[in-house]
C-alpha cells in the first residue's frame, strides 16, 4: 500500500510540474530522472513498516559513514569476519570519508591474506565510495574476489546493486539482486533485507514501465534541455 501512495505522489508531482506550472518539454526528461532516482533511493533505504522515531535534523558526517560499515556487517557472520586488526582502523577511516586511505590499508590486508572475505568486501565498498558510488575496475575486481571467496554470501551482489542504482542503472541492479538471491541459501545473512529491497525496486520499475511515471534516461545520454532543444 505504501508503494502505491509513493508512486502516485511521484506521478502527481510530474503532472503538476509539467502541466500545472507549464514546465517546458525540454525539462520533462530531467524531471522524470529526478523522480526515478528518488524512488530508487526509497526502494533502497526506506523502511515503511518501521515505526517513526525522532531524528536530529542534521546528521554529522561520522554518523552517515558509520552506517556504511554497519550495512556491511549485516551480511558478515561471525565465522566470516576478518581476523585482521587493520580492518578496525580502515573502518574508522571510512566512517570519516577517507575512503582512499581505507582502501589502501585494506589492499595490504588482502595481499597478506587473499582469502579474507570481509577485507575484500570492505575494500570494494571503500573503492566505490571513493568514486562517489561509481563502479571502477578496482572496485569490480574487489567485489569479484569477495564473491570468489564466499560464493553463497549476499554482500558482494547486494553492494554491487547499490552502486548500480546510484548510477541510475536500475534494471541492471534488479538483475544482479535477483541472481544474488537465487544463488544464496535460504538462511544466508541479510537475505530478508535484500529480498525486501528487491520487491520495492520491482514495484518501482513496474510502475515506470506501466507509464505511471516516465522512465529515467539511460546514463550518459543527453536530455533535450542539454541538447539545447
Amino acid at each position: 500500500m505504501t508503494w502505491i501512495v509513493v508512486v502516485a505522489l511521484a506521478a502527481a508531482t510530474f503532472v503538476i510540474a509539467a502541466f500545472g506550472f507549464g514546465l517546458s518539454k525540454g525539462l520533462w526528461t530531467s524531471l522524470a530522472a529526478a523522480l526515478g532516482f528518488g524512488l530508487a533511493g526509497y526502494a533502497l533505504q526506506a523502511s515503511p513498516d518501521m515505526a517513526a522515531a525522532p531524528k536530529s535534523a542534521v546528521a554529522d558526517q561520522g554518523e552517515q559513514e558509520f552506517d556504511i560499515v554497519e550495512a556491511r556487517r549485516e551480511f558478515v557472520s561471525l565465522s566470516d569476519r576478518s581476523g585482521s586488526p587493520m580492518l578496525v582502523t580502515s573502518d574508522a577511516m571510512a566512517r570519516r570519508g577517507r575512503y582512499a586511505e581505507a582502501a589502501q590499508m585494506l589492499e595490504g590486508v588482502t595481499r597478506e591474506n587473499p582469502q579474507d572475505f570481509e577485507a575484500w568486501l570492505a575494500q570494494a565498498i571503500a573503492l566505490a565510495e571513493h568514486a562517489d558510488g561509481n563502479l571502477t575496475q578496482a572496485s569490480l575486481y574487489a567485489f569479484q574476489r569477495a564473491a570468489n571467496v564466499k560464493p553463497a554470501n549476499l554482500a558482494p551482489g547486494y553492494f554491487l546493486g547499490v552502486s548500480l542504482i546510484r548510477q541510475g542503472r536500475l534494471m541492471e541492479a534488479q538483475q544482479v539482486w535477483r541472481e544474488t538471491l537465487a544463488n544464496a541459501p535460504e538462511d544466508a545473512e541479510g537475505r530478508a533485507g535484500v529480498a525486501d529491497r528487491l520487491v520495492r525496486l520491482d514495484a518501482m520499475l513496474g510502475a515506470m514501465q506501466a507509464g505511471q511515471i516516465p522512465l529515467p534516461p539511460e546514463p550518459g545520454t543527453a536530455t533535450p534541455a542539454q541538447n539545447g532543444e
